[in-house]
């Protein structure tokens, strides 16, 4: 790979990295602020009422991620044009969609007890419709800000793109908690979010305009031909979060009707210890994402083998590592981190983290179809590898206890493996030898005694 490719993954690796740390301090921060200037049943009622407008993430129906893709790959190609028209047609789709949903939102939330339904009691039932609204318009502008985002991961961007978009949400995030510590309640919080992500995708959208002059935001290039051949694949991209849906709440689900409310919360705490590995692929995923549209849009082949096996090569090595870790320290970390309700159980850990190693192959792997909007078959694969694996979990649940069910995780698994792997090969024009030849062979400047020979020469006294 070039010098300049393997800056740009660096860069993304980073931005990705910036991303999920944001993320973290979110978390870590909101929490003890909202328990401190909120009462715990305000609180607890703003969680309820927040995860509802969430749902509205799937109203661009996957049409973000295919533009994403297609731009990249054209412009890679030298037709800009092409890329242009993709672009102007999912925006005024996208803006479409959101402003239908957003005018359908308001009929819906005057008519509905909102409150009464979600059994909100220490928020009114004006506030909670008002809520709902607000987050719910700011969710609708979170997809025209992906498809900015992907103004600028078609032009080879991608890692300053991700770190805008990161900051945009810390400042939204810090925006919000400003009228929390000055006393306000939740409706006042939605609001300013709202209006702080407003001025972000303005912001975001005028920068896309200063950085890529060739991307106009109108309709003059827009063709309902583009959104007719890019809908497949639109569509397809929604089987995933449903798969993730099923193969996080619904084994969980199944784990419950089998065993008991006990164990679903032993199960629940031990696969969330054991996805810490499973984050640090798909940030691998995300990096890698954008080069592989790029060098296939390009017709190199030879770069979009390497990256293919570049990226399946460093998931395998991060989830190696990651799982020894935390076959090392996970099971007392599980232990004291749920203040001794979870057991130790270092063999029901094992078998989540042999999933999350299975699972780091086959979804890095599935990185290429993806980037290049050929994902069509295998979201319908993982549908129905996921829906079996929630009836399995029931089955060996009740045979079996957690291990069965931790077990039956492997079915989904296993099952993208057999498909995404023989299917990314044929797209990279690679074959299975060569290929895991590949996951053991490491450029020369990273192999142990060039390496060792480094620290050496580094340490040897000028007199020596």
């Amino acid at each position: 790979m070039e010098g300049g490719i393997k800056r740009r993954l660096a860069l993304g690796f980073a931005s990705n990295w910036v991303g999920k740390l944001a993320s973290t301090i979110t978390q870590l921060v909101q929490v003890p602020l909202f328990f401190h200037f909120w009462a715990a049943s305000v609180y607890g009622n703003w969680l309820i009422v927040s995860a509802i407008p969430t749902y509205l993430t799937f109203s661009s129906i996957g049409f973000g991620n295919v533009a994403s893709n297609e731009m990249t790959m054209l412009n890679s190609a030298g037709d800009r044009e092409a890329a242009l028209r993709v672009f102007q047609s999912c925006w005024w789709l996208i803006s479409m969609i959101c402003a239908a949903v957003g005018l359908l939102l308001v009929p819906i939330l005057y008519l509905v007890p909102a409150a009464s339904l979600l059994n909100i009691h220490a928020i009114s039932e004006s506030d909670t419709k008002w809520i709902v609204f607000y987050l719910g318009f700011s969710v609708l502008l979170g997809q025209l800000e992906q498809l900015m985002s992907a103004a600028y991961t078609c032009v080879a961007r991608y890692p300053y793109g991700t770190f805008v978009k990161t900051m945009i949400s810390l400042a939204a995030f810090a925006a919000t908690m400003a009228p929390v510590v000055l006393g306000y309640g939740p409706r006042t919080a939605a609001l300013v979010f709202l209006v702080a992500n407003g001025i972000g995708t303005v912001t975001f959208g005028l920068f896309v305009r200063k950085d890529i002059p060739w991307i106009e935001f109108g309709w003059k290039h827009a063709r309902f031909s583009e959104i007719r051949r890019l809908a497949s694949p639109a569509f397809a991209f929604m089987g995933f979060p449903i798969g993730n849906a099923l193969n996080l709440q619904g084994t969980l689900i199944a784990v419950g009707y089998a065993l008991g409310p006990v164990d679903v919360a032993i199960f629940a705490s031990a696969r969330t210890v054991s996805r810490v590995a499973l984050q640090m692929v798909q940030m691998v995923n995300a990096t890698f994402w954008p080069e592989l549209s790029l060098a296939y849009g390009a017709k190199n082949v030879a770069l979009t083998r390497t990256l293919h096996r570049r990226a399946c090569q460093l998931a395998l090595i991060i989830a190696v590592f990651v799982v020894a870790g935390m076959m090392t320290a996970g099971p007392y970390f599980l232990h004291h981190w749920t203040g001794g309700h979870v057991p130790p159980s270092r063999p029901l850990l094992a078998i989540l983290l042999l999933v999350v190693v299975v699972y780091s192959l086959w979804s890095t792997s599935s990185t290429l179809m993806v980037s290049t909007n050929q994902h069509q078959t295998m979201a319908a694969i993982y549908l129905a590898a996921t829906s079996l694996t929630c009836v399995a979990c029931f089955y060996l649940a009740r045979w079996e206890g957690l291990y069965g069910a931790a077990a039956a995780l492997l079915i989904s698994e296993l099952t993208m493996n057999f498909y995404v792997l023989p299917a990314s090969l044929r797209i990279a024009h690679d074959t299975f030898p060569a290929f895991m030849a590949s996951m053991l062979h490491y450029p020369p400047s990273l192999r142990p005694g060039v390496l060792l020979a480094q620290l050496r020469r580094v340490n040897l006294k000028p007199e020596d």
